[in-house]
This record gives structure tokens, sequence and C-alpha cells, in this order.
């Protein structure tokens, strides 16, 4: 815990004890937060972490410092639910573990809730579609291979888990209220609390939530994101947002045009170099020009990010596919864009 922020406290209007508890969910360093809520209900634990290397025990250190530093009398067998934002590792992979150590019972949107009970089946169907992206990306069949194997690699570890609650926007349970906020994660939600939002990985405070395509996931994609988006602006009563990671957002609205205001750069880029290029463009091609600096598994998550925009600029009319003779010929060739 010693290179961790420390564990906070925050208040809602509603009376609810929210302690923010860090974690380090992957072995690059990267942090992200549990939040125990106290006070509005059954103790709740939401996200769990990924359960990789430190970050279970991180959470428990976390735990402890909720007990003996700010005084709140709470064993494990007290945290009776545990709510899982998204249906991404770094979120949930943590939450087998913590259902063992509390008996908790486990709530999740419905549309993520299979990747929760039957992970096994969930990372299978997933390799297949990312597989099948990448070749119609136009990634090199030594390179697709290298990017499957890293995908797949961080994903072993984790377990399924019943799943028993279904977090839904029309059913608050204890005062707390849900969103639906789909792009990111087909499922996520996050959660207001009193003048306090949980906002999950929707928003968070200086990056712009990671983006991959529709194609590989429904309920994806930069369409539904910037959707969900335009929905977060209308919830009222928010004085401060408390993300999956990252500080906490004092000015919701206003980060929420910051976020909107990157996606429009990306897209009026995608649309700038393809201009330049004056030739077809595969999604590797652009991902290449946009993120030449990448490396390793960050490498796939620009190439999904950069697929996002370019789903989204053909769905809307932007671009074209030019290589449509090849496309009738054969099984998934790469496709290759031009301007409309």
């Amino acid at each position: 815990m010693s290179n961790l922020p420390k564990v906070e406290r925050f208040e809602s209007s509603s009376g609810a004890r929210i302690y923010r508890m860090p974690m380090v969910v992957f072995p690059n360093g990267f942090v992200g937060f549990s939040y125990l809520i106290l006070n509005q209900g059954d103790p709740t634990l939401v996200d769990c972490g990924s359960g990789f290397g430190e970050s279970t025990p991180d959470l428990l250190a976390g735990l402890d410092a909720v007990r003996y530093e700010f005084g709140e009398s709470l064993g494990l067998h007290d945290i009776r639910r545990i709510f899982v934002t998204h249906g991404h590792i770094d979120h949930f992979g943590g939450v087998a573990d913590m259902v063992e150590q509390t008996g908790a019972a486990v709530g999740v949107h419905e549309l993520d809730r299979r990747i929760l009970v039957n992970y096994e089946e969930r990372v299978a169907v997933a390799a297949k579609d990312l597989r099948v992206y990448l070749e119609r990306a136009g990634i090199r069949a030594e390179k697709r291979q290298s990017l499957m194997d890293m995908y797949q690699f961080a994903k072993k570890h984790v377990r399924s888990v019943k799943v028993d609650i279904t977090l839904d926007e029309d059913t608050p349970i204890d005062g707390m209220h849900f969103y639906h906020a789909p792009g990111h994660c087909s499922g996520q939600v996050m959660i207001q609390i009193g003048d306090v939002l949980l906002s999950a990985d929707h928003i968070l405070s200086q990056t712009t939530p990671h983006q991959a395509p529709e194609s590989i996931t429904h309920y994806t994609g930069l369409g539904h994101y910037r959707d969900s988006l335009r929905q977060a602006l209308k919830i009222d009563g928010v004085r401060v947002a408390l993300a999956g990671h990252e500080d906490p957002i004092y000015d919701l609205h206003g980060r929420i045009v910051q976020i909107q205001a990157s996606h429009e750069r990306k897209l009026n880029r995608i649309l700038d170099l393809m201009r330049a290029a004056d030739q077809p463009m595969t999604i590797a091609d652009i991902s290449r020009t946009m993120y030449p600096d990448k490396r390793a598994y960050e490498v796939l998550l620009a190439i999904e990010e950069a697929g996002a925009h370019v789903e989204y600029l053909y769905q809307h009319g932007s671009l074209s596919v030019h290589n449509l003779a090849e496309l009738e010929a054969e099984d998934n060739p790469a496709l290759q864009y031009v301007l409309a």
C-alpha cells in the first residue's frame, strides 16, 4: 500500500459513507479503485480489482484501513453485496476471491451477466470475434497471433461466479440509482448515491476511456458511448463523481464536454490523415499513423481505438469500403476505406 494513494472517505447527501480503496490491478502499475458503501442498506463493495498479482491483497489492505484508520467496525463477513460496474477484468477479476471470503451476493447489469457466470464461454467467443476483427483490420498473420496470445494470457486466472442481483435502471436498491452507460463496455453501469456518482470507467478525470468497435462486442462502439455521454449530461445533483481510475471529478458536466471534444478531434484526425494519404487505408494503416509509439498490449488497444472511430465514421456515411470486389470474393479480407 505504500506506493498507492491513500484510502479516502467521501460522504454523500444521503448519509452514505463511501470509501475509495486503491489497488494495483495490472503488473504495469495500473491503479484501479474499489468502493465500500456503508450506511446505504447492507454494506456493499463496488468492484473488486483484477485478482491478478497484488490486486486482492491491496483490496484487503484497503478494508483494513477502513477498520483501523477510519474506525469502522466492519469484518469481511459484514459485506453482503458486491456490485460489478462492468465486465472488464480489472473490475471483476477479483470477485470470485472476495465472494469466497465474504459470502456476498453479486450484482451486475444483464448485458455483462454472462461474462461473470460463464467466463470460459465469453473468452472463447470474444477471442474468435477479435481474431476475425484483426484480420479484417489488416493486421498481418504473425502479428495477429502475437496480439491474440497477449489477449488470452491475461485472462487465464479468472473464475466464473454466480450472479444474484441484476443492476437495472428501473430498480433502485436501497436508494442507489443505476444508469446503464454502454460504450466502453456493454453492461457498464454508473451508480448514484445522493450527490455522489460512481462513474466507473464511463467518465474518467484525465483519460478518454478506451473504445472498441461494436463489430467485436455488441453494445460497445463509439456510437453507444457518445449516446451514453449525452444521457450522463442529464444527471442532476452530482457534487462529485468517483471513477474506476484516476482522480475524483468535481465538474462532471465540464468533464463530459471535454471527452466529447476529444472524440470529435479523433474523428477529424482520421478524416484529415485519409485526405492527406489520398489512397485507401486499412484500420491497421490508420492505427499505425495515429499511434506510432505503442508497444506490446498497447498496440491492441490502439487498433481497437482507431477501429471504433473508423466504424463510427463508416456508420455515419463519412467513409466507404474501397475493395468491394475483394470483399465479395474472399471470406474475410482486410477492408480498405476511402472518404465517401
